[in-house]
Parts: C-alpha cells; sequence; structure tokens
C-alpha cells in the first residue's frame, strides 16, 4: 500500500515520509521515533545529538559558497496525533501508518496520516541528506511532544541553537507564511459523586454517536463541526427523567474536535418507550441542524445484554448535564485586528464519567493573554459553580507576528516571483512552537509554512501531492535565498 506512496514526486521526500510513518510516534511515547531520528542523522555523519528533554538536534555545515549566508534552524516535531475511527482495527504502538494515494491526495486507512508533522520532518531530512541542494549553515531542530503539551518546545534551553533564522515547516495551507499563532491552556474540570444501585426493574443501552468530522481544535474550530460532547449531552439532558447514566467516553485528546462520544444508561422497564422517542427526537434535530456540516453523523440506540450495578445519583447527573450546557464550546472572539481570524476558542475535548469519577478536559486557545484569561475564568465559574475543582496545565505563549522580519521579506518576495500571485500572510489559531521558541531565543527571526494538509487531527486528514511538490520547490528556493550575514 505504501509503495505507492514512494513513487510519488519530489520522491526524496516522500520516502523519508514513508519511512518516517513506520514508525509509531504518538505524543509522549516518541521513543522509538527519537532513535530513529539520531540513526538517521548519525549515519549521515552529521553531529546529531540530544537536549535534556529529548528533543534530537542534528547540524550539517553550509554548502560551498553558502558559508556567509546566516544559520538557519530548520524545525518540525516528531510526533504525531494518533486518531482511529471506532471500527478501525488497528494498534498504534506496534503499526505504521497504512497510506493510500486518492487523485492528489495521501490519506491513511481509517487512521490519521501524520502529515501533521511528519511532511515537515521529511522536508528536513531530505535537506539533511542530500549533497546537491545548496544552503546554509543548518540546525535541524526534531521537538517531542509539540500536540499535547509543546513540552519539547519549553524545555529546549537558550544556547543550544546557533541558527539566526528558523524556518517552522508547520502550516497546513501552502499559500500561507505564517507570522503569527495562538497561545493555549488545559483547562481540566474533575468531580466525584456517589453512586446508587440499579433498579432490578431496569434495563440499560449504549448510546453511540460516531461520524463526525472532528478534526483540528484550532485550526476548524471556526468551521461550526459537530462536537460529540454536546451531541451527547443534548441527548442525556432530552430523557434525563428516564434515564440514569452508568458511565460516558466522548472525545480523546485536547487538540481534535471530539468526533465520537458513547455512554451506558439505565431505564425503567416502564420509561423505554419514552426514552426511545427522546433520543430520536433529539438524534432528528441534529441530524438537521448538521445536515450541510457532519452529514454522515450516526446516533445508535442498542440494548445491553447486562444491567450496570451502579449508576449516577440524579442530583450529581442534573448538575454535570447542566455544567456541560454552560462550558462555552467553539469561538469565544474573533480577532478585531486581523480580518476572519479566531482569537479565542474552547473545545471541550473529552468527557469521562466512571465508577464515582467526572472528568471534563478542555483546551482554551488565544493569541491574547487577556482574552484567554477571560475564557479561562468564564470555563472555571461554570466549573467551581457545579462544584468541579479546576486544574490549569500545560500553558503556553502564543507568537506575535512581526510584520517587519526579514525573513518575511524574502518568502514574500520569493512566493509571488514563483507563483506570480502574492502569498496569504497571516497569523492561525493553531498552537506553532514559536512563541515558545522565541522566549528562550529572543533575537531569532521566525517563519512558518508548509503544504496543503487537510483534516489533521482526525481519520480524515490527507496531504495534497501537487502541493508537495509546489512547497518542496518552494523550500529549495528559499534556502538558496536566505540573508547574507550582518
Amino acid at each position: 500500500m505504501n509503495e505507492a506512496i514512494r513513487n510519488l514526486e519530489p520522491k526524496r521526500l516522500w520516502n523519508n515520509f514513508a519511512d518516517l510513518n513506520a514508525v509509531p510516534r504518538a505524543s509522549k511515547k516518541e521513543e522509538q521515533v527519537i532513535e530513529f531520528m539520531k540513526n538517521f542523522g548519525n549515519n549521515l555523519g552529521l553531529e546529531t545529538f540530544e537536549d535534556d528533554v529529548r528533543n534530537v538536534i542534528i547540524r550539517k555545515p553550509a554548502t560551498p559558497g553558502m558559508e556567509n549566508r546566516k544559520g538557519i534552524v530548520m524545525q518540525s516535531h516528531i510526533d504525531m496525533v494518533h486518531q482511529k475511527n471506532n471500527d478501525t482495527d488497528f494498534d498504534f504502538a506496534t503499526q505504521g501508518i497504512e497510506m493510500y494515494v486518492d487523485g492528489d491526495w495521501v490519506r491513511a486507512n481509517g487512521t490519521t496520516l501524520g502529515a501533521d508533522n511528519g511532511l515537515g520532518v521529511a522536508t528536513i531530512m531530505s535537506i539533511l541528506e542530500s549533497d546537491s541542494i545548496a544552503h546554509p549553515a543548518i540546525d535541524a531542530l526534531f521537538t517531542i511532544d509539540e500536540e499535547t503539551g509543546m513540552t519539547g518546545a519549553i524545555g529546549l534551553k537558550g544556547g543550544i541553537l546557533e541558527g539566526e533564522i528558523l524556518l517552522n515547516l508547520d502550516t497546513e495551507e501552502d499559500d500561507e507564511i505564517g507570522v503569527g499563532c495562538a497561545g493555549g491552556v488545559d483547562v481540566t474540570g474533575k468531580k466525584s459523586y456517589t453512586p446508587v444501585n440499579s433498579s432490578s426493574e431496569a434495563v440499560a443501552y449504549k448510546i453511540d454517536i460516531k461520524g463526525l468530522k472532528g478534526g483540528h481544535s484550532g485550526m476548524e474550530i471556526h468551521l461550526g463541526y459537530g462536537n460529540a460532547n454536546k451531541m451527547m449531552n443534548r441527548i442525556l439532558s432530552e430523557v434525563s427523567e428516564y434515564t440514569s447514566v452508568a458511565s460516558l467516553l466522548g472525545g480523546s485528546l485536547r487538540n481534535a474536535i471530539p468526533r465520537e462520544s458513547t455512554a451506558t444508561v439505565v431505564v425503567e422497564k416502564n420509561d423505554v418507550d419514552s426514552f426511545l422517542a427522546g433520543v430520536k427526537k433529539i438524534e432528528s434535530e441534529i441530524i438537521e441542524e448538521y445536515k450541510l456540516l457532519d452529514k454522515d453523523i450516526s446516533i445508535t440506540v442498542e440494548e445491553q445484554n447486562e444491567v450496570p450495578s451502579a449508576i449516577m445519583n440524579s442530583e450529581d447527573q442534573d448538575t454535570f448535564i447542566k455544567a456541560v450546557f454552560g462550558l462555552l464550546n467553539g469561538v469565544f472572539r474573533m480577532s478585531p485586528a486581523i480580518e476572519d481570524l479566531v482569537e479565542t476558542s474552547n473545545n471541550i475535548a473529552k468527557i469521562k464519567v466512571e465508577e464515582g469519577n467526572i472528568s471534563i478536559e478542555c483546551l482554551t486557545r488565544s493569541s491574547v493573554d487577556s482574552s484567554k484569561k477571560e475564557m479561562v475564568s468564564s470555563l472555571r465559574s461554570v466549573f467551581e459553580l457545579a462544584g468541579f475543582s479546576v486544574d490549569l496545565s500545560g500553558d503556553y505563549p502564543g507568537w506575535a507576528p512581526n510584520m517587519d522580519s526579514a525573513i518575511l521579506k524574502v518568502l514574500d518576495a520569493l512566493y509571488e516571483k514563483i507563483n506570480g500571485k502574492k502569498a496569504n500572510v497571516a497569523a492561525c489559531h493553531a498552537g506553532l512552537e514559536c512563541g515558545i521558541l522565541g522566549t528562550n531565543y529572543p533575537g531569532m527571526d521566525m517563519i512558518s509554512f508548509g503544504p496543503t494538509i487537510k483534516g489533521a487531527h482526525s481519520p480524515d486528514e490527507r496531504a495534497c501531492i501537487s502541493s508537495t511538490q509546489k512547497y518542496w520547490n518552494f523550500v529549495l528556493e528559499i534556502l538558496k535565498n536566505i540573508p547574507i550575514k550582518s
């Protein structure tokens, strides 16, 4: 299946991507890919080392004639989001990604593709191994754990990198030059409850929501795609008079819009018809509301053979449902400074109810710190009014645009020269590592760009083949046009 990928152009890049995708590389479980990258650098005879938090750095000297150019840092993250469809049999811990060509796109078979940020990693690998591509001195920086905390970027100490210009290869539209991004913080609400015994006259049902698009909780949060956690909450609210929740699991990762949710509920036998009618009512409403956005929504109800012995008590269940209703999901504020840019948002990413404990995990993003704090205060207020404890973690800064950037001027001019039209110079609502790296390297000139990738953080993730060729040519021109040292 992956052999077709290796015949795509540029072959050097796609072959490195295929090699990389054969290695499991979940966030916080990057041991195998770290060794893969170190072996890659060492086999090339290049200076290769880990820093204190296990980022991998590979250094390559300038090619002849490029010694007078400013040194660059080429940076991408080696972890990837692991998401799969419920009906896909796949073990991310042991299997490589199964890819296939679909017209002008490369896709994966029921899982995320890893083009975010694997195509950036493969690009840097291709430059490092080449003996014919002109470039200045390179620090290749492969960061860990970008997707679930950015701890690699946070832990990178000042003084390690020697380059003056950072090329971040993690933007997902080939006509975009990134000059800024959102910061973020993880917000988690937790609450315990006292389970009560199920009735002997009850039956159990499993409610499943699946088939939603999901996607990147930053780049696609403004598109209005359905959130499975919010949808499940609507169902539970509609049937709460007849239903007791035994367990619930919705979503999986903070940076992915939740596509699926499953709840096991207990219903008195006399209330079954009312329960089923209530679910059907909300199902019809949801399908009608989202028919233009999430046309493949599936909501099913299936009777279970066994009735769980313990359920949530009615008071805590009522509080839980109201809390989820109160938590904002989606756009909180659009940027007044940059047209069509989301300034602040929140993703209700994961909800788990099990054995007397409730956990609700959110990811709040913002390019303005004060707005981020306001969003967090709103979430905290809802949580605390409902009796939840609140934990904040993984706070990272945004990246403020510098429109006077020297490397921006280079990329802007090159893009227009190559393509005959202006690039879209923009900030994004995703979290890039540039803002964090800039804290320990405050004088570094930074820019972000990349090939077109759609559906990141979901099994619909796909990379555009023709765009990757266009992007590769852009990279080669950029390397030849890095400014001369002052």
